[in-house]
């Protein structure tokens, strides 16, 4: 399977982490063909031949692989032995300190974000769309990171995925209202009388609220409907399509 791994993380020989793209899988259209996800309508015998064939790329066993039932939330789950590939929870953050536990967020439009502590050894992966961006379930997700594990934010590596951008992500004036409200101006962008939204711009901005050093960020310049070839996108594909994933594993 085709993967595309982080600039920022490859350097770290006790994780693995990654984006996966469209191709190198078994789904047919219109899932082709590296699709992810049960949920979208697709074969599920092809969805677990693509997430074997990921688990084959970057070695690990795919029931230790821990997915989430995303519902664009800021619920955090943070991983133990009980969870599996097959007991997926309902939330949009996952957090371990568990070896070879791969997390997984799956996206086709939505920010798919990276999380990895160096220091104490401690991984995350986030979901985060204009609503999970809204409730900050990423400044939430680092919270509790240090809550539950004493990570610090001047340790935290964090790797924004391919995502769709605001030269794509255009929304009503009503979401428009909401963004500025949120606090969030500098995220829109108005082309006479259409709006358009950066998501990254809000996690980015929660980001330097929070003291994580600019250094220690990537952000992927992929856009998912301009790259709709490549990978999935919710909007250019006319929403039903497949999703990709980003994945990382404490070795």
């Amino acid at each position: 399977m085709k993967t595309v791994s982080s600039m920022l993380l490859s350097s770290y020989p006790t994780i693995t982490a990654c984006f996966t793209t469209r191709h190198g899988g078994s789904s047919t259209i219109p899932y082709t063909s590296a699709n992810l996800a049960f949920h979208v309508g697709d074969n599920p015998d092809h969805v677990v031949a693509n997430h074997d064939a990921l688990a084959q790329t970057l070695n690990y066993n795919r029931h230790a692989l821990v997915h989430m039932r995303q519902i664009h939330s800021d619920r955090i789950i943070i991983v133990h032995e009980e969870l599996t590939f097959d007991t997926p929870p309902e939330c949009d953050a996952l957090i371990t300190n568990r070896l070879n536990t791969p997390l997984m967020v799956m996206s086709a439009d939505c920010t798919p974000i990276l999380i990895y502590d160096p220091i104490r050894h401690v991984a995350a992966a986030v979901h985060a769309g204009r609503a999970g961006a809204f409730n900050e379930i990423l400044p939430k997700t680092i919270q509790t990171m240090k809550e539950q594990f004493g990570c610090d934010c001047e340790n935290l590596r964090v790797v924004l995925g391919p995502s769709i951008h605001g030269c794509c992500y255009e929304i009503n004036q009503k979401i428009a209202k909401e963004t500025e409200e949120q606090g969030y101006l500098s995220a829109l962008k108005r082309i006479e009388e259409r709006v358009f939204l950066e998501v990254n711009t809000i996690l980015l901005k929660q980001l330097e609220v929070l003291g994580i050093i600019s250094e220690h960020i990537e952000v992927s310049n992929h856009c998912t409907s301009c790259s709709h070839e490549e990978y999935f996108s919710y909007r250019a594909d006319l929403q039903q399509t497949g999703r990709i994933a980003g994945v990382i594993i404490l070795r």
